[in-house]
């Protein structure tokens, strides 16, 4: 039987209990064991699928298909286990999962439906076959949201009522909170943190690991204080200080004790060591040799959260390269054909991300028209793909008027059009083309020599695919078609022979990058970034003198 972590966050959201979750899985992974995670939002959507990223940032996608909470992808980078469907649960899956039972009539027998127990059964028996089915020794649960909210009542009675069913030493709870610094005053101030505790007790949950939040470490005062107000031992209470490098965090809860106190609560191995190329990665992340900038040009840049993986993928690029990676979010709609240079004059590479709609898509074709014009560094994911085959039909192929048909209906020459299958689709919620598909590579192709293999799975979520149609005018000119599904039919990769480095993919490989396996595609760009820059060092050494 597996063993049950329960992460909850108090005082305000945004504490990172996402992070605190994916290092203890990170820790104890490193222990030997087997670990799945699950975040639990209480929003009453059915998936993350539909929600606008300026307010809930990314969606990230399982190989499954599942469209997913951000913090699904913190936790595959951080546990390096590839995560499914099951580990993303919200208060509409499983209110319409109890509406379903209840109308098919053969479930509840007639009772009258309510929060407990039927609510909280539903929730319960997610949670354990989330564990059961990734035959995990440990499974960690986020409760998305701010003990004390409405929506997360039922989830927080779930979870209390799991330690009485699994028994004692099968479940703990950390909860993660807040100790502010007044800055006027320099003070901490532990109030916050108290009546945190105090709400979560108010349901039934007693904390055994209490993260907090800091800006600076704690006083032994201050961490008695807190450990006397919330009734539990000084040695639980671990500090969150802020830092500039995600991957640092497992570290510091490593130093502090964090696997020796969950093993002895749950009666686990407590195996030391095994955070060896953990401890490399973050040295190289924040000592690096190198320096690098690229300009990452989107739809969404008020809200960078909407570009998480993607940021992610391109540190991880950056470690490999031993390289410091500086990213310039532009704002797609802001480049115009008189201030492109202006804004991308600097970039050692230039990458354009996915998105949906009409906005912005020229600026991002001008991005890539500037990037394949000037031979700087190119990557594009998704929508990058096709603004790319899009800018290259119209002054590469001379097909004027060239466009998608998501944005210009009456387009002379469709370059981009609906995927058969979504043709006649008329609800939107989960019905792109999602999840892992298999990619066949050309051999020789730049694509084939970064991955090193003929065949690749890699994850998608579109709607719009490369018209076939036009294949062979875009090869005439010179655009190389260097991965498509195994049938052939559907383009999955493009690339300019002959360009420094200018490739891009109907999938989503931001999804599949981790620290210790960045996605080639994004070494690639980065490696290519700093062989551009050298060269641009040494000509103008070479002018200088």
């Amino acid at each position: 039987m597996a063993k049950h972590i329960f992460v909850t966050g108090g005082v305000v959201s945004s504490l990172g209990k996402g992070i605190a979750a994916a290092s203890i899985g990170r820790i104890l992974r490193s222990s030997g064991l087997r670990v799945t995670m699950l975040k639990i939002d209480p929003y009453i959507n059915v998936d993350a699928g539909l929600m606008n990223p300026f307010q809930h940032g990314e969606v990230f996608v399982t190989d499954d298909g599942a469209e997913t909470d951000l913090d699904l992808g913190h936790y595959e980078r951080f546990i390096d286990v590839p995560l499914t469907r099951l580990s993303n649960v919200t208060t509409g899956q499983v209110y319409k999962a109890v509406i379903e039972k209840e109308r098919d009539g053969k479930y509840y027998l007639g009772q009258t439906v309510q929060v407990i127990p039927h609510i909280t059964d539903e929730i319960k028996e997610r949670i354990l076959k989330c564990a059961r089915v990734a035959e995990a020794d440990v499974c960690l649960t986020e409760i998305g949201g701010t003990v004390g909210d409405i929506e997360g009542q039922p989830f927080l009675e779930a979870i209390r009522q799991l330690k009485g069913d699994l028994g004692e030493g099968n479940v703990i709870y950390v909860h993660v909170t807040l100790v502010p610094t007044l800055t006027r005053i320099n003070e901490m101030k532990t109030k916050p943190t108290q009546h945190s505790v105090r709400e979560l007790r108010g349901v039934g949950i007693h904390p055994d690991i209490l993260v907090c939040r800091v800006e600076q470490p704690m006083s032994k005062e201050m961490r008695d204080k807190i450990a006397l107000f919330c009734d539990i031992v000084p040695e639980a209470i671990i500090e969150s200080v802020d830092t500039d490098c995600l991957y640092e965090v497992p570290l510091m809860f490593e130093r502090q004790g964090v696997r020796r106190l969950v093993a002895d609560a749950l009666d686990l191995s407590d195996s030391d060591g095994g955070l060896e190329e953990w401890e490399a990665i973050v040295e190289r992340s924040k000592s690096p040799s190198h320096e690098v900038s690229i300009a990452m040009v989107g739809k969404y840049m008020d809200v960078q959260d909407a570009y998480m993986s993607v940021t992610e993928a391109l540190q991880h690029g950056g470690v490999a390269n031993d390289a410091r990676v500086n990213i310039n979010y532009l704002e797609s709609e802001e480049l115009h054909g008189d201030n492109v240079e202006e804004l991308l004059g600097d970039a050692d590479g230039i990458l354009v991300p996915g998105g949906f709609g009409e906005r912005g898509m020229e600026g991002k074709i001008n991005a890539i028209n500037y990037a394949r014009t000037h031979g700087v560094p190119f990557l594009g994911l998704c929508l990058g793909l096709q603004c790319a085959v899009v800018e290259f039909a119209r002054n590469v192929c001379g097909l004027q008027g060239a466009a998608s048909k998501e944005f210009t209906e009456d387009t002379p020459h469709p370059v981009v059009i609906f995927l058969k299958e979504q043709e006649y689709v008329t609800e939107l919620g989960g019905t792109q083309r999602l999840g892992e598909y298999p990619c066949r590579l050309e051999p020789g192709s730049l694509a084939h020599r970064l991955y090193g293999e003929d065949t690749v799975m890699e994850r998608h979520r579109h709607r719009y695919e490369v018209n076939n149609a036009y294949r062979d005018s875009l090869g005439r000119h010179g655009m190389v078609l260097s991965g498509t599904s195994p049938k052939g039919d559907l383009v999955e990769i493009i690339e300019l022979p002959g360009h420094p480095y200018f490739i891009a993919s109907q999938f989503h490989p931001e999804f599949k990058s981790r620290p210790n396996r960045p996605h080639p595609f994004f070494q690639g760009l980065i490696q290519a970034s700093l062989d551009r820059k050298a060269v641009a060092k040494k000509l103008s050494a070479v002018e200088a003198t």
